[in-house]
């Protein structure tokens, strides 16, 4: 009887919970073949404490991307809008007359946008400081973040796809490759960028009139040996097609982009590649300094770029002093909630890319509140998609009178669709609105969330 009592009493909070819903989300989520406990929703003007609608809000659900919201909010209060990583370099050796007698070293803080294009700069700027040669080898000190035994196939046995790169202290250009290929007859030219020093590409792709502009990737990259070797088929008749991936480690990847800038820019090497150690007293001969925070964050959620939100969720765990690892991080991050506990949240690697994370609706309106309230509201907001703009949600609701009105954060994963953020309503009000869906048929969720989206915008 108390079962039963129990059930009755749930299949009524979900119906009055339902009422809630406006007509065409609630179509929407049954043309899915989506039920309402697969779904948690808060939606609440800003500076109020009574939820417009809340259904399921204190589930724990999984929240995919929209993790990186608590990710790089925290990180604004924690290490400031204008924080700077670093990367050093030192001579472990004797400079005369631009030959260094030995070892150069770079050591590395973490810095999450380490670019090609920075990197180059830098450089150059080693070679203006009077270094022409080096007669030993390039030493990588990434000892800042510790060896968490991080497995780039344990997500979903795709190690080579750049969403999987794990983090490094002295992590460049996301240790990923661009690989731009271009029909041509039957065959294809095979564009890739960086240039890697010692490697070559091995193009086998073929163009194909028989593959879909849209389907599956039929191709793929392997590594063998010193070769990046290319197989499969891309469509002939739909342009250009364009990939990133990650095939090599990040010692590797490394000394490949470095000896291959090196040399454009006039430089000479002797040396391999190692890691070590900085050594002690060894005085700092070039510093580069990462953009700030500020500008980081709008690629970490514009983009939904995992490999930065891991860069910077485990610099969060260091500024107390010492190296950083994931339980450093975690401990910091609920250190800094304070009262405001969370007690369902579950982090992985503060990205969100993980199926143990966990946190609810309520908990991610929570943040997205006191963000909203924070001196730095406006670098925070601004980190967002632009709806119909830029971003993830570039292509909704393009052209609508509703684009630009909302700044809004997407997650996806097989059976995660979630989207949360500010909606500006016409009449003036600010939402804060977070939905989502943990269901096998999560995928044909994007219309229920467009519909709550459409009518908060036009909510008095």
């Amino acid at each position: 009887m108390k079962t039963v009592l129990s059930f009755l009493l749930l299949a009524f909070s979900l119906n009055a919970f339902a009422a809630q819903l406006p007509e065409s989300v609630r179509l929407e989520l049954e043309k899915a073949g989506i039920p309402l406990d697969a779904v948690a929703i808060e939606v609440l003007r800003q500076g109020s404490s009574r939820p417009l609608i809340s259904l399921n809000a204190h589930q724990a659900m999984n929240p995919a991307s929209t993790m990186k919201l608590l990710t790089t909010y925290a990180g604004l209060e924690m290490l400031g809008p204008a924080y700077r990583w670093k990367t050093e370099a030192y001579l472990d050796g004797r400079l005369e007359n631009g030959i260094l007698q030995g070892n150069l070293v770079f050591k590395g803080y973490g810095d999450p946008m380490l670019t090609i294009e920075a990197f180059w700069l830098w450089l150059r700027e080693l070679r203006q400081r009077g270094l022409m040669e080096i007669r030993g080898d390039i030493v990588l000190d990434n000892s800042f973040f510790e060896d968490d035994h991080y497995d780039p196939a344990a997500f979903d046995n795709k190690p080579d796809r750049a969403y999987n790169v794990g983090p490094d202290a002295l992590l460049l250009n996301f240790n990923a490759l661009h690989l731009r290929l271009e029909p041509v007859g039957t065959n294809t030219t095979a564009l890739l960028a960086p240039k890697l020093y010692g490697y070559r590409i091995i193009d086998r792709i073929t163009a194909s009139k028989n593959l879909p502009c849209n389907g599956e990737d039929a191709y793929h990259s392997r590594l063998d040996g010193h070769a990046i070797v290319l197989e499969g088929s891309i469509p002939s008749g739909c342009g250009e097609q364009q990939d990133y991936f990650s095939l090599l480690p990040h010692k590797d990847y490394f000394f490949a982009v470095f000896a291959a800038l090196w040399q454009e820019l006039g430089g000479k090497i002797t040396g391999t590649v190692r890691m070590g150690i900085t050594p002690q007293n060894l005085p700092v001969f070039s510093t580069h300094l990462s953009p700030p925070l500020s500008e980081i964050i709008r690629d970490i959620n514009k983009f939904s770029n995992n490999t930065m939100a891991k860069q910077l969720f485990l610099t969060l765990g260091t500024q107390n002093g010492g190296s950083a690892n994931t339980s450093r991080s975690i401990a910091a991050i609920r250190q800094w909630l304070g009262k405001t506990t969370y007690p369902e949240l579950v982090m992985e690697n503060g990205a969100g890319l993980s199926r143990n994370a966990q946190i609810s609706a309520e908990h991610i309106a929570d943040i997205l509140e006191r963000a909203g309230e924070s001196p730095y509201s406006a670098e925070f907001e601004a980190s967002l998609p632009i709806l119909g703009v830029d971003g993830t949600v570039k292509k909704r609701f393009k052209g609508d009178a509703i684009a630009g009105h909302a700044h809004l954060k997407t997650g996806t994963l097989d059976g995660v669709k979630s989207i949360a953020g500010y909606v500006h309503a016409a009449s003036g009000k600010q939402w804060i609105l977070v939905f989502i869906i943990n269901h096998p048929n999560a995928k044909y969720g994007k219309d229920a969330q467009d519909a709550l989206i459409s009518w908060l915008e036009k909510t008095r």
